[in-house]
């Protein structure tokens, strides 16, 4: 279960879905975290503990947050050593003014695209994957 590496073969293969609601990032100063919150992820710095979590959810809490956004996994199980995936995807985004958080777990990233952007988003992805299998 160690995931694809060849880059070539994770571009040809790449689907992508587009996640049910809207994320947002915030963070809490004494890292600790309301037992009773659902989070997307929980990433622990020096400076904070990092949460990405549903809007909704932030709101409830009475959360500060930052970066209203679309969460989109990708669809094949890339290698957590693989090289160049998530710098290509990056990149072909950047060309049409879009930043983006990727998040990386076991089996697949996950994109987290600004609130508006998602389906621009989904169509870059899609043509990565066409131009990758239909090569001009």
């Amino acid at each position: 279960m160690s995931g694809e590496m060849n880059l070539g073969e994770l571009l040809r293969t790449l689907t992508a879905q587009l996640v049910e609601g809207v994320y947002v990032f915030a963070t809490l100063p004494d890292g600790s975290v309301p037992e009773s919150i659902t989070t997307r992820m929980v990433f622990r710095e020096a400076e904070g503990t990092t949460l990405i979590l549903r809007k909704t959810e932030a709101e409830t809490f009475g959360l500060d947050y930052e970066f209203p956004c679309r969460m989109i996994t990708l669809n094949v199980h890339s290698s957590l050593e693989a090289v160049g995936f998530i710098a290509r995807i990056a990149s072909e985004l950047a060309k049409h003014d879009m930043g983006v958080n990727p998040v990386s777990g076991f089996f697949h990233d996950h994109l987290f695209v600004p609130d508006g952007r998602e389906h621009d988003a989904m169509r870059i992805l899609e043509k990565i994957a066409s131009d990758s299998r239909n090569p001009h």
